[in-house]
């Protein structure tokens, strides 16, 4: 072996233990984790991260923002915004401990909303439900170290509990670091099953409604498809 192949070993070597060790920690201050902001979605939707770790919200499709509710950070925290942006990315450094709700302005009508807890939970998102849509609940999102979206996970970010899911520590609670391709696969599985599901005969207008709704908010019909479908059962 040269020594030039030498490294080139030892190079991937190394980086397949830097990943496995993500697998079981939650970003550190050194990384750089990313939360995709696609149709209608953030993913992961739940991220825990160490103080002084820089995330960045980076544009899968359309337009979007990270924007932070200000009465939903710690008291040492600050409220960050994007804004609107439909290219690139935006960065944002979470230095004091705690747990942050944020959502995307044009679609928080839509429920397109995230949750990132910094260390450990702490401040005024504990105390009461975030006002649209849904976020895993921060623990958690502590115990699993990232929570992509649509994922078998257990726990809400009301405090009465109940997100999008079923046990605790499912497929869905691989931490970001070093699981995204899994956890990629297993979502293209899920998001059949959903579809599926949302094709079947509804019992009423209300579950077709509710249905409809759903498949809209995880970008999975357009704005032009999303008010047509809704024309129609509002005719009925």
């Amino acid at each position: 072996m040269t020594t030039y192949n030498r490294r080139q070993f030892l190079g991937v070597l190394g980086a397949g233990a830097v990943a496995g060790a993500g697998i079981s920690q939650p970003a550190s201050a050194q990384e750089t984790p990313v939360v995709k902001m696609g149709n209608n979605y953030f993913d992961p939707i739940g991220l825990h991260v160490e103080p002084g770790t820089t995330v960045r919200f980076e544009i899968a499709a359309g337009a979007h923002s990270a924007t932070a509710y200000p009465d939903r950070v710690p008291a040492d925290g600050t409220a960050f915004d994007s804004g609107t942006i439909s290219q690139g990315s935006f960065e944002h450094t979470f230095e004091s401990p705690g747990t942050y709700d944020y959502y995307c302005i044009p679609h928080k009508s839509v429920g397109m909303v995230g949750r990132i807890v910094v260390g450990s939970p702490g401040g005024p998102a504990e105390e009461s439900s975030i006002p649209d849509g849904e976020v895993p609940d921060s623990e958690t999102i502590v115990q699993n170290g990232a929570v992509a979206i649509g994922s078998d996970v257990d726990g809400s970010g009301s405090t009465d509990g109940g997100m999008m899911g079923g046990s605790r520590g499912g497929w869905g609670g691989v931490p970001f670091v070093g699981g995204a391709l899994g956890m990629l696969g297993l979502a293209g599985g899920l998001l059949y099953w959903a579809l599926g599901r949302g094709d079947a005969s509804p019992e009423s207008d209300d579950s077709a409604m509710e249905t409809l709704q759903r498949r809209y908010a995880r970008g999975e019909i357009d704005e032009e498809e999303f008010q047509k479908r809704r024309e129609r059962l509002e005719d009925r």
